[in-house]
C-alpha cells in the first residue's frame, strides 16, 4: 500500500463512518414523519437527528469522500507522487478534529440548528468552530491538488491535463470560490455571536452569505460524480468516452456558473430586490445546460460500450451493459434519479413556481434526488470500486453489493416522489408532527407519509448493506493482487480544442468577475441598510 493509498483510505473511512451514522439518523426521521408511535420519539430528538443527518451527509461524508477520490485521481491521472503529502495529512487531521467537534455539539443537544445553521437559531461555539476547521482542512486538500497539478504542468508544458484531473481541478476552484461566503458568515458573524462577543446577528446577511456558498456546494458534490461518470463508468462498462472536449466544456461551465445563483434560494426573503433575484434565476437556468450535455455524452458512452460488447440493434445495447457490476448499476441508477431531480430543480429556480413549493416537502424530495442519489449513490458505487484497489482485498459480501443499488433506487423513488406530491399538497418540510392535530388537510397526507416511511426503510436497509460490505471488506476481505486505477479512453484524442478548456486560470478569472457582478452591489446594499439584529434563539 502506497503512502497516497493510506491518505486516501483514511479519508474514505471517515466518509463511510459518517454516512453510517447519518443513515441511522435518517431512519428515525422517516418513521417519525409517518406519525408512528415510537417510545423514543420526541421533537427534541427529531430535530437533533435532522441536524446530524444533514450535517454528516451534506458536509462530512461528501467532503471526506471527495478528498479521498481526489488524491487517487491526482496520483493516478498525473502518474506522479502527490506534491505536499504531509500537508494532506495535516489537512485530514484538521478536518477530522473539526468533524468531531461538530458531532459532539450536535449529539449533546447544543447545536440543533439544522445543516443550514440559520440564525437566529444558535449553536454552541464548538459547532461553528468545528465547521470552520472542516473547511480549513478541505482548503489544505485543495492546496495539495493544485501543487500536484503545477508540478505535473512544469514537466508537461504542452500536454492536455488528463480529463479526470481536469474535473477535480474544477471541483477545487468551485470550492475555493464558494467557501469564501461561508467562511465570512462563520468567522465574522456566527462565532463572535455564539461566544457572546456580539449581542445580535443579522439573519438576512447570514442567509445571503450561506447561500453564496450553499448552492455551489451542490456542484462541489456533483463534479466528482461527473468525473466518475465521464472517466470511470465507460471503462467499467467495457467501452470508451464518447467525447473528451464535451466533458471539458462541462467542467468549465460549472466553474463559471456555479456561484452566482444563490438568490434563487432566497426568493421569499425581503431585502433583496426582484431584479437581482431575476439575474440569479437566469444564471441558474443556464447551469442546467452542462447537465444536459452530460446526459447526452454519458448515454452515448454507454451505447458505445454496449456496441463494443456486441450489441447491434437500436436499443439492445442497454441489456448488454454489466448490470451486475455495482459500480455500473450505482452510477446508471443515480443518473436516472438525478434526471427526475433535475426537472424539480427547474421548478425551484422559477420564481412563480418556487412560491408554490417553497419550504414544503417538495424541497426535501428534490434534495434527496441530488445529494441523496446523483452524489451518494455514485459515491457508494465508487467505494465498491475503490476500496479493493486501496486495500488489496477482494470485495466481501458481493451479493449485497449487487443488490444494494437497486434497493436504494426503489427506496428513493418511494421517498422522493411521495415528498414531491405532499409538498404540492401543502405539507411543510422539517416538521416533527405531520398530523397537525387531526387537520383534514393533513389527513390527506397520511398515505403518502406512510409511503415515504416505507421508502425510508428501504433506504436504511440499502445503507446497511453498503456498510456491511465496506466493513466486511476492510476487516475480512481476502488478499488479492492490487488492481490499478484505470480511466476510460476517449473515442478520439482531445486535440487542440482541449487547450482552451485547459486554461483554468482564465475561466477562474471569468468566474470571479461574474461573482462580483452578481453579489457585489447586493452585499454593499445589505451592509448599508439600517439593520436590526436578532438575539439568539435556542429551541431545546
Amino acid at each position: 500500500m502506497t503512502r497516497t493509498h493510506r491518505l486516501a483510505l483514511a479519508n474514505l473511512w471517515v466518509a463511510v463512518l459518517a454516512f453510517g451514522v447519518a443513515s441511522a439518523m435518517a431512519l428515525m426521521q422517516a418513521l417519525s414523519r409517518a406519525n408512528l408511535e415510537l417510545p423514543w420519539r420526541s421533537a427534541k430528538l427529531y430535530y437533533l437527528s435532522v441536524t446530524a443527518h444533514g450535517t454528516l451527509t451534506a458536509l462530512v461524508f461528501t467532503t471526506f469522500f471527495i478528498m479521498a477520490l481526489g488524491y487517487v485521481v491526482a496520483a493516478r491521472a498525473l502518474d506522479r507522487p502527490l506534491a505536499g503529502e504531509r500537508l494532506g495529512w495535516l489537512s485530514f487531521w484538521t478536518a477530522l478534529l473539526g468533524t468531531l467537534a461538530v458531532v459532539a455539539a450536535i449529539l449533546s443537544g447544543r447545536a440543533t440548528v439544522l445543516y443550514t445553521f440559520y440564525p437566529p437559531l444558535k449553536a454552541h461555539p464548538a459547532f461553528y468552530i468545528g465547521a470552520t476547521l472542516l473547511i480549513v482542512g478541505s482548503w489544505g486538500w485543495c492546496a495539495v491538488m493544485l501543487r500536484s497539478y503545477r508540478a505535473w504542468r512544469r514537466e508537461n508544458l504542452s500536454a492536455p491535463v488528463p480529463l479526470a484531473m481536469h474535473g477535480m481541478l474544477a471541483t477545487v476552484i468551485i470550492w475555493l470560490i464558494a467557501t469564501v461566503g461561508v467562511a465570512a458568515e462563520v468567522l465574522l458573524l456566527l462565532i463572535p455571536w455564539s461566544l457572546g462577543l456580539t449581542r445580535t446577528v443579522d439573519p438576512l446577511l447570514a442567509r445571503t452569505l450561506f447561500w453564496y456558498f450553499g448552492h455551489p456546494l451542490v456542484y462541489f458534490w456533483l463534479l466528482p460524480a461527473y468525473v466518475v461518470w465521464y472517466t470511470v463508468l465507460p471503462k467499467a462498462a467495457g467501452g470508451k468516452l464518447f467525447s473528451d472536449p464535451l466533458a471539458r466544456l462541462v467542467f468549465v461551465m460549472f466553474i463559471v456558473l456555479s456561484t452566482p445563483v444563490g438568490f434563487h434560494h432566497q426568493f421569499m426573503d425581503p431585502g433583496i430586490s426582484a431584479g437581482w433575484k431575476l439575474f440569479h434565476t437566469v444564471n441558474t437556468l443556464w447551469i442546467l445546460f452542462p447537465s444536459f450535455v452530460t446526459a447526452f455524452t454519458v448515454i452515448a458512452s454507454l451505447e458505445v460500450a454496449g456496441r463494443m460488447r456486441g450489441a447491434t440493434g437500436l436499443f439492445d445495447w442497454i441489456k448488454t451493459l454489466p448490470w451486475g457490476d455495482p459500480l455500473v448499476s450505482s452510477v446508471v441508477l443515480s443518473m436516472l434519479l438525478f434526471a427526475i431531480g433535475g426537472f424539480g430543480g427547474a421548478v425551484n429556480a422559477s420564481f412563480g413556481m418556487n412560491a408554490m413549493v417553497h419550504n414544503t416537502a417538495w424541497v426535501q424530495g428534490h434534495f434527496h434526488l441530488t445529494v441523496g442519489s446523483a452524489v451518494a449513490l455514485t459515491f457508494m458505487g465508487v467505494a465498491y470500486w475503490l476500496l479493493p484497489k486501496l486495500t488489496g482485498r477482494n470485495l466481501e459480501l458481493d451479493l449485497l453489493a449487487r443488490v444494494q443499488p437497486y434497493l436504494w433506487f426503489v427506496g428513493m423513488l418511494l421517498f422522493s416522489v411521495s415528498n414531491h406530491v405532499t409538498g404540492l399538497l401543502g405539507m411543510p418540510r422539517r416538521i416533527y408532527d405531520a398530523s397537525y392535530g387531526g387537520s383534514a388537510i393533513a389527513e390527506s397526507w397520511r398515505a403518502l407519509t406512510g409511503l415515504s416511511a416505507v421508502g425510508g426503510l428501504l433506504l436504511f436497509a440499502s445503507a446497511g448493506f453498503f456498510m456491511l460490505v465496506m466493513i466486511g471488506t476492510g476487516l475480512a476481505g481476502k488478499k488479492a493482487p492490487q488492481a490499478a486505477v484505470e480511466f476510460a479512453e476517449p473515442l478520439e484524442p482531445p486535440g487542440p480544442r482541449a487547450a482552451l478548456f485547459d486554461r483554468l486560470g482564465l475561466w477562474t478569472a471569468v468566474a470571479v468577475v461574474l461573482v462580483i457582478a452578481a453579489y457585489g452591489y447586493p452585499l454593499v446594499r445589505l451592509l448599508a441598510m439600517p439593520r436590526f439584529g436578532s438575539p439568539p434563539f435556542t429551541p431545546f
